[in-house]
């Protein structure tokens, strides 16, 4: 595997161990899904916390832990930073994250995620920061997480 926030452990199967942990938490996993299923494969802060029956400090928690583990990172959109309907900060996949993802089977849910996320009914404000503008994802990522 690449050079993670994870590195330094015993093993192989020590790594595992805590990737398997960090992933199987019910607010990670929740996040992990949703970020997946976004059509973008970044959200807001707002469009989980409307989604994950959480609160937003709890995920934000949560996210902390992902970016820290090196799963996710915070993707900033500046043009936005000054308009106050639009998000400027989103979560999305790291290269990195996309090869764990991969190996512990997550993106082969990725459709059905996507269809879980675009059949769901979401409130104006999600509505609206789903489709805000915001920054593009590494081209390794967006790549392995194309479906076309």
């Amino acid at each position: 595997m690449s050079d993670s926030a994870l590195a330094g452990t015993s093993g192989p199967f020590e790594e595992q161990r805590r990737i398997f942990e960090l992933l199987s938490q019910e607010t990670r996993h929740l996040i992990v899904q949703y970020v997946l299923g976004h059509p973008k494969h970044l959200t807001s802060l707002a469009e989980l916390s409307y989604m994950i029956p959480k609160s937003k400090a709890a995920i934000s928690d949560q996210l902390d832990n992902l970016v820290q583990a090196g799963i996710l990172d915070l993707y900033r959109h500046e043009p936005s930073e000054d308009k106050r309907d639009y998000p400027s900060k989103f979560y999305g996949p790291t290269e990195y994250g996309v090869e764990v993802l991969y190996e512990y089977n997550y993106l082969r849910g990725v459709p059905a995620a996507r269809a879980l996320y675009e059949n769901t009914r979401k409130s104006e404000k999600v509505e609206r920061h789903q489709n805000a503008p915001r920054p593009d994802l590494p081209r390794p990522v967006r790549e392995a997480l194309s479906t076309e």
